[in-house]
């Protein structure tokens, strides 16, 4: 059976459907490239890594690993409701939080059914209305690559069914400020269910006038659900943790209809666990990724023809004023792996990741060198 064959028989969302771009492993870059030492700039890693709590919670882990896990991720929920003031009955956990997306869209969305969500945006805010066959409406940037509030506003005002609301936007760095996130609010009718997709959260609340979004959405009519990882700031993108913390339990019930069973493994709940307890380590590790995002934008804007977008993440969203693509395999034969964007419109644009002060110094160092030697 060919290929055009088996695609008659796939669901007709499915086939148009773009493939997530995860980047290059470091393997392949080495492999492709030549190059020993490499740095993991693409994905918005946590350099710092994990607490080492997470190291003594996982060790002797093996002699469990024929037992199933907590399919209610129970103590890990009961520890994030401790902290965020949520019941445990109004939380969510899932394998990584685009697990939870994918939840969201497959228990709300029907065909012909409206999203509005950013673009750039993370993909899978696109993908995934998508595949189950809804309208998906993207806003557009301001020219000095901020969210357009006014734009935000008049599309809730319209009612879609989901509205998918990154702060701070991934991959571009910018947020909603309090006052602003306030103005969305007032403009969403009660009948639309707001995802506010908080990734970056820890790496946010140090920018001023981050909302506390949490605060914000207590009391409103409306259904919410605040998404969070402990992928970037608690350093466990390799064990995938994401949660998501609900409007009411009702929501909750409804997406557990959806959930695989088991969707997070063993270890992933015993580390995550883990390193809810040393927010210290956390803290920490946040605050000196934010220093050393101000020293590389600053070098940064010392090379001519670049802009950046405004960033209260762990990355820079940067136009270099011409193709990404030769610029990307300059950099990647250098070992260094950013992310190139290649939706339309932003295919002059890197995304790097804020690593080691050394990382962040060969970066620049190499992006001015490939810069300067194209004429």
């Amino acid at each position: 059976m060919n290929a055009s064959a088996i695609h008659s028989l796939a669901r007709p969302e499915v086939p148009p459907l773009p493939p997530y771009n995860a980047g290059l492993s470091s393997e392949a870059v080495r492999t492709r490239y030549g190059v020993s030492e490499i740095a993991r700039m693409a994905s918005n890693e946590n350099p710092w890594g994990a607490s080492p709590a997470v190291a003594q919670a996982l060790a002797g882990l093996a002699q469990r690993v024929g037992v199933y896990p907590d399919a209610q991720c129970t103590a890990l929920r009961v520890a994030i409701a401790q902290r965020t003031g949520v019941e445990p009955e109004a939380i969510v956990v899932g394998n990584g939080s685009e697990d939870i997306l994918q939840m969201l869209c497959q228990a709300f969305l029907s065909p012909g059914d409206r999203v509005l969500t950013q673009r750039p945006a993370f993909g899978l805010h696109e993908i995934y209305p998508r595949m189950m066959g809804a309208r998906v409406e993207l806003l557009e940037l301001t020219p000095a690559l901020d969210f357009d509030v006014g734009a935000w506003c008049e599309a809730l005002s319209r009612g879609p069914k989901i509205a998918m609301l990154a702060n701070p936007s991934n991959p571009v760095g910018c947020m909603f400020d309090a006052a602003d996130f306030a103005r969305l609010l007032d403009a969403t009718p009660s009948h639309t269910l707001l995802v506010v997709d908080e990734a970056y959260v820890e790496y946010a609340r140090l920018s001023s006038g981050y909302p506390d979004v949490l605060a914000l959405l207590r009391g409103r009519g409306m259904p919410w659900i605040v998404l969070r990882t402990f992928s970037k700031a608690w350093g466990l993108a390799g064990l995938r943790v994401g949660y998501g913390l609900a409007s009411d339990p009702a929501l909750v019930q409804l997406l557990d209809r959806v959930r695989t069973p088991f969707n997070v493994n063993q270890a992933a709940q015993a580390a995550a666990l883990a390193a809810w307890g040393d927010e210290a380590h956390m803290l920490r590790g946040v605050a000196e990724t934010v220093r050393l995002r101000g020293v590389l934008a600053d070098r940064l804007r010392a090379l001519p023809a670049l802009r950046m977008a405004p960033s209260a993440t762990n990355f820079l969203f940067i136009d270099i004023g011409r193709p990404n693509g030769p610029v990307n395999e300059a950099l990647l034969a250098r070992g260094l792996i950013v992310k190139p964007w290649k939706e339309a419109g932003f295919e002059h644009f890197i995304r790097v990741s804020v690593g080691t002060e050394a990382e962040n110094a060969r970066f620049a160092q190499a992006l001015q060198d490939i810069l300067e030697a194209r004429p």
